[in-house]
């Protein structure tokens, strides 16, 4: 037996994770494209919150980075280039490029604003006309994953100050009529137990998509988790082994998404599908409308596609819009299965009886497989 110590510094696979399909959907999107606006995890505790986002950091492609660049800057898009690397570029230098793992941060609840955006030496710029930086995470976070566990125990104005940074994809710090600014683009993820308290609906509003996690409680499936864990325990590095033809599988299919990005071709008609269903509901401003087509096209890249479908709208509103319906302070929370039935008959007026028949497929999602992925690991949609 390995001992335990060895264990906690191997994380466990993405792709051995059983069921919570909406969640492994919802990180997996957010990865191919971040612009989506993060994800927020909601569920009690044991339900794989925190292994699935760590799993998934792990499974993230290397990125070319600038060498010397301490934000990460993206050699082939100078567009997006700190100011730094502008100047040096300018002066002359030409950059050198290296490769590294896609960062990873985990932002403490005990966090300041500082500590988050950074700070500025006044002192310096005044008296030696520096702008001094100190980078602080959303600097760390540059083209990575930020993940934040219990997101609702952190400071509200903390939350609001990286939720703005996420949908902008820059960090402005200003101080005493100075400032400074640079890139800050990631992939934000918040997990909660609701039970210790809840985020304001504003803030939980600002995440782009929402999934609820709950303890499986199918027999089969338990077995199966039991099962998976006590081998990661007893043997990880062989448990690893197990898995890495999957691990590389999946970490191969969202590299080809991201380039299929570029190419994707959006319709009047799926515009207007998307619009439907939100005014349908009665969702107030256009945040969702935005984050419906950015999650739609990631679930068609996915899938090796260049076109929305119909399924790609109907998996990106489930995941964007329970956690935007609005309810007034003493209604019961809105049954999933409403949202269901009226997104299909919106999006599926043709084809209500088979999409019915595809919901009623009660087939153990452990047997089915997922046509793009001959690991079997079960992916809605």
């Amino acid at each position: 037996m390995t001992n335990n110590l060895n264990t906690e510094r191997l994380i466990y696979p993405f792709t051995a994770i059983v069921g919570q399909e909406e969640m492994v959907l919802a990180l997996i999107l957010n990865a191919i494209n971040p612009r989506i606006g993060g994800v927020l995890i909601q569920g009690e505790r044991g339900t794989a919150k925190s292994t699935a986002v760590r799993a998934l950091a792990a499974l993230l492609p290397k990125i070319q980075v600038i060498q010397g660049c301490r934000f990460g800057c993206q050699p082939s898009k100078p567009s997006t280039w700190c100011s730094e690397c502008h100047q040096r570029f300018i002066a002359g230098e030409k950059p050198e490029t290296i490769e590294k793992a896609t960062p990873f941060v985990n932002l403490p609840v005990s966090a300041t604003e500082d500590r988050v955006v950074g700070t500025l030496d006044i002192e310096k710029a005044i008296r030696y006309g520096m702008r001094a930086f100190e980078a602080g995470v959303l600097a760390e976070a540059n083209r990575g994953l930020l993940y934040i566990d219990e997101v609702n125990l952190l400071d509200d104005h903390v939350v609001d100050v990286l939720l703005d940074t996420a949908a902008m994809g820059v960090n402005i710090i200003e101080r005493e009529g100075i400032s400074f600014s640079h890139p800050a683009r990631f992939m934000l993820v918040g997990t909660m137990n609701p039970e210790e308290g809840t985020l304001r609906p504003q803030l939980i509003d600002r995440f782009g998509l929402s999934v609820t996690v709950k303890s499986i409680t199918d027999i089969r499936r338990r077995v199966v988790i039991l099962q998976r864990v006590l081998d990661f325990e007893n043997d990880p590095y062989r448990f690893l082994k197990t898995w890495e033809n999957c691990e590389k599988t999946l970490s191969n299919r969202l590299i080809q998404a991201q380039h299929l990005l570029p190419r994707i071709k959006i319709t009047h008609e799926n515009l207007e599908m998307i619009a439907d269903v939100t005014s349908q509901f009665k969702i107030e401003g256009h945040r969702a409308d935005l984050v419906i087509q950015k999650t739609a096209i990631a679930h068609a890249v996915y899938n090796n596609r260049t076109h929305l479908e119909p399924s790609d709208i109907h998996v990106a509103a489930q995941l964007a819009l329970p956690h935007r319906l609005k309810r007034k302070p003493f209604d019961q929370p809105f049954e999933l299965p409403v949202l269901e039935d009226t997104v299909k008959t919106i999006i599926y007026p043709e084809r209500a009886a088979k999409l019915q028949e595809i919901l009623n497929d009660k087939r153990d999602p452990l047997t089915i497989q997922d046509p793009h992925n001959e690991c079997g690991f079960y992916i809605v949609g």
